[in-house]
């Protein structure tokens, strides 16, 4: 492989590992907000 290959794989790699943290951030947040309103419809909170 060139390096121009490699360097294009490292590049994308950083990106997939960004959109999945921003979507495990995302999701977490969506969930709290869901358990939050759960609780409250409940009359718990």
């Amino acid at each position: 492989m060139s390096i121009v290959t490699i360097i294009v794989a490292l590049i994308l790699v950083f990106v997939a590992f960004k959109v999945l943290t921003g979507l495990l951030k995302f999701g977490a947040i969506i969930a709290v907000l869901l358990i939050a309103a759960y609780l409250v419809s409940q009359g718990i909170v």
